[in-house]
């Protein structure tokens, strides 16, 4: 049975990532009757940042060459380390359980908001594969940061996110939906583009339902 993991990341309640992300999940969830569904939003519960403890459960794991993710559980032996994996746990079974991960998240200063970095932490362990499964970003970006624009080499969102899912984790399976310009909206400076902010945000809602459809 197919499994979908939906994450949002904004911390606005009524975002454009949020939108798309919301978009896709009950366009997939239409298309594929029964089908297991699990929510968490980022920003309204947010994820710890990792401590030391976690860092001793990742040395354990690399040391002693455990790469079933079933057995990560055995790094956690003292009382500190065994808080840590409390934290880890939940979220690693709803990880390893999807084989669809949805992803809502803007573009803050650049990147990804420090909510979805937490929770990257929180999942990430030495030589864990996450092959075969598919990713689904959906974003929102204030400016225009897609190729051949005079931002593009400083979009650290796709960027960083493709490169870590792809060197870290193997997965190939990755799709990006952007609506960009959203700063067109509030910024009396960028009025003038609002209509190409429109164009995105529609080419991103047609996209969503194209990717959820496969």
């Amino acid at each position: 049975m197919s499994h979908l993991l939906h994450l949002d990341a904004s911390a606005r309640r009524n975002s454009f990532s949020r939108e798309l992300s919301r978009a896709f999940a009950d366009a997939w969830l239409a298309a594929r009757p029964g089908a297991a569904y699990t929510y968490r939003d980022l920003a309204a519960d947010p994820v710890p940042h990792i401590d030391e403890a976690w860092t001793q459960l990742c040395d354990h794991i690399l040391r002693h060459r455990i790469t079933d993710v079933s057995r990560y559980h055995e790094a956690a032996r003292t009382p500190a380390q065994r808080a840590a994996w409390k934290i880890v746990e939940p979220l690693l079974n709803e990880l390893v359980a999807a084989d669809v991960v949805l992803i809502g998240t803007p573009m803050y200063n650049f990147s990804i908001p420090s909510s979805l970095k937490a929770w990257l932490d929180q999942v990430t362990f030495p030589r864990m594969s996450l092959a075969g499964r598919r990713f689904v970003v959906t974003s929102a970006r204030g400016g225009a940061y897609g190729p051949g624009t005079p931002r593009e080499p400083v979009d650290h969102q796709e960027r960083f996110l493709r490169d870590f899912l792809r060197g870290h984790f193997a997965v190939e399976d990755v799709t990006f939906i952007h609506a960009e310009l959203v700063n067109a909206l509030i910024d009396p400076e960028l009025a003038h583009l609002r209509d190409r902010h429109a164009a995105s945000h529609a080419a991103a809602r047609r996209r969503v339902r194209q990717e959820a459809a496969r």
